[in-house]
C-alpha cells in the first residue's frame, strides 16, 4: 500500500464530513424537514445517524486507495478527473434510483447529483494534493 493512503484517507474523511454536513444539513435542511413530516424520511431521532459515519469511513478509505492504484503523479489535473469519475459513479445511481423509488421531489434528486459530483471532485483535488506531483510526471 502506498505511504501516503492512511494520512489521505484521513483528510478526505474529515473533509467529506464537513461537506456532508454542509449539504446535508446546511444547504437541504429544509427540504428534509419537509419530508420527514410527510414520513418519507427518518427524523434524526431515529438512531440511524452513526451509519453516515461508518459509510464516510468506507468510502474515504477505498475512495483514497483507489487513487493510489492509479496515482501518476500528475497534480490537480489528475485528482479533477478522478473525482469526476468517481464522483458520477457515486451520484447517479445514488439520486436516480432513489428518484425512481421514492416520491422525491426532482429538484432535491438533481441537487443530490450535483452536490455529490462536485464534493467528489473537490475530494478528488485534495487527493492528488496530498499524494503530490512526481517529478518526471506527465498528464494523462
Amino acid at each position: 500500500m502506498h505511504k501516503k493512503v492512511i494520512p489521505g484517507f484521513i483528510v478526505v474523511y474529515i473533509v467529506m464530513s464537513l461537506m456532508n454536513f454542509v449539504i446535508h444539513n446546511v444547504l437541504l435542511k429544509e427540504t428534509y424537514m419537509q419530508l420527514v413530516q410527510t414520513g418519507l424520511m427518518r427524523g434524526e431521532e431515529a438512531g440511524t445517524m452513526w451509519i453516515y459515519f461508518v459509510t464516510g469511513l468506507v468510502v474515504s478509505f477505498f475512495f483514497t486507495l483507489i487513487f493510489s492504484k492509479g496515482y501518476n503523479g500528475s497534480g490537480v489535473g489528475e485528482g479533477v478527473r478522478y473525482g469526476l469519475y468517481v464522483g458520477i459513479l457515486m451520484a447517479t445511481p445514488f439520486a436516480y434510483n432513489s428518484y425512481a423509488s421514492y416520491p422525491l421531489p426532482y429538484h432535491l434528486v438533481l441537487q443530490w447529483f450535483l452536490y455529490t459530483t462536485i464534493m467528489y471532485v473537490i475530494l478528488g483535488v485534495i487527493v492528488a494534493a496530498v499524494f503530490g506531483k512526481s517529478k518526471g510526471a506527465t498528464a494523462g
